[in-house]
């Protein structure tokens, strides 16, 4: 009995401490964002809400189409393509030879002013069939060049514009290289043809400064950096800098050295900042120094005045008009057709199978 007792007793408390197995479950734990069950909108598109969808559209966007068109319309622009009018006469059949000689290019072009043209007045050369984007180009530069003064040796990417060959005056066979600042071929090609405007023999000042973007100025091109045997190869490419001022200061090379997209851009020259009257008459000259004629490119001086939406562009206004007027148009069509042959929302009458049952 004893032993009968002792051992039933040690099941019983070997059972109470037991625990059943734990199951291993990949079920993942329950909340209503996970299992999809939060509130939420699931509209109807029903033909009054589509319809009134569309004339709301076009309620927004035709007003502001009207009023880009019209802005666009108040910009004032003046363009004159000059590539082929500012090489004489004699030498039209060998423009690229014109161009690398010595000859004079000295150009006089004559605009006539026919709506006022206020304040300020924004100088751009316009290029043609010039592609900055091609991707050796783009590439052809040293940003940490332009920067840094301690980095004037990082040329690695400005090749073949990284350096240029000099006799050594110590011995006249040896040619040593001298790092070229700024390097590539951005630099090297910087737009060199420049503009001079009166109005009644009276000189047109053409503001430089702050042409470039400020972050430009501020944190792509140093402070410290200046100009270093830049053009001083058997090959020059473009316009010359100022070695005596840093290339934060040198405007044109750093509006020129931001790469178009497209292969006809504009890029800002300068401003005047008088107001232009109808019947004036401006005297241009310029100086046709840069080369497009090797690879078929136009040339075009461009004046031009802005308004809020900034220059003439009546893609803008013309598309927004488009989108809207498409809008009214179809909501028409809609409520005509919901109009004449309307329908209960859900019949299922219009199901395939109940449309056609003997084809089922």
């Amino acid at each position: 009995m004893n032993s009968t007792t002792l051992s039933s007793s040690a099941a019983g408390i070997g059972s109470a401490d037991s625990t059943p197995p734990r199951r291993n479950s990949k079920r993942p734990k329950y909340s209503r964002f996970s299992q999809q069950e939060l509130p939420a909108c699931k509209p109807i598109l029903t033909p009054k809400w589509v319809i009134a969808a569309f004339l709301l559209i076009g309620a927004v966007f035709i007003p502001i189409g009207v009023f880009s068109l019209l802005a666009s319309r108040d910009v004032v622009q003046i363009v004159n393509q000059y590539e082929t009018d500012c090489i004489p006469e004699g030498s039209r059949t060998d423009k690229v030879g014109f161009i690398r000689g010595p000859q004079d290019k000295t150009c006089h072009r004559t605009l006539s002013i026919r709506r006022h043209m206020k304040q300020p007045i924004y100088v751009y050369y316009q290029l043609d069939n010039f592609y900055q984007n091609h991707r050796r180009y783009v590439k052809s530069r040293s940003d940490q060049q332009l920067r840094n003064p301690g980095k004037e040796g990082d040329t690695g990417t400005c090749q073949p514009e990284d350096s240029t060959e000099e006799i050594d005056s110590r011995n006249n066979t040896q040619k040593r290289k001298r790092l070229i600042v700024p390097c590539g071929l951005i630099a090297w090609s910087l737009f060199n043809d420049t503009y001079e405007f009166s109005r009644n023999k009276e000189q047109l000042t053409i503001n430089k400064r702050g042409i470039s973007w400020k972050s430009d100025r501020e944190r792509k091109f140093g402070k410290k950096v200046y100009p270093k045997n830049f053009q001083n190869g058997t090959l020059q490419g473009g316009a010359r800098l100022n070695s005596s001022k840093p290339l934060s200061e040198q405007e044109d090379l750093i509006v020129w050295m931001r790469t178009a997209a497209l292969p006809t851009f504009r890029k800002l020259y300068g401003k005047i900042e008088v107001d232009l009257n109808p019947g004036d008459v401006i005297d241009v000259k310029l100086q046709n120094n840069y080369n497009t004629y090797s690879f078929n490119g136009k040339k075009k001086l461009v004046l031009s005045t802005t308004s809020w939406l900034g220059g003439k562009n009546d893609f803008i206004g013309i598309a927004y008009l488009s989108v809207g007027g498409l809008c009214f148009l179809l909501a028409t069509i809609f409520t005509v057709i919901y109009l004449i042959k309307p329908r209960e929302l859900g019949d299922p009458n219009y199901l395939s199978w109940n449309a056609n049952p003997g084809d089922h």
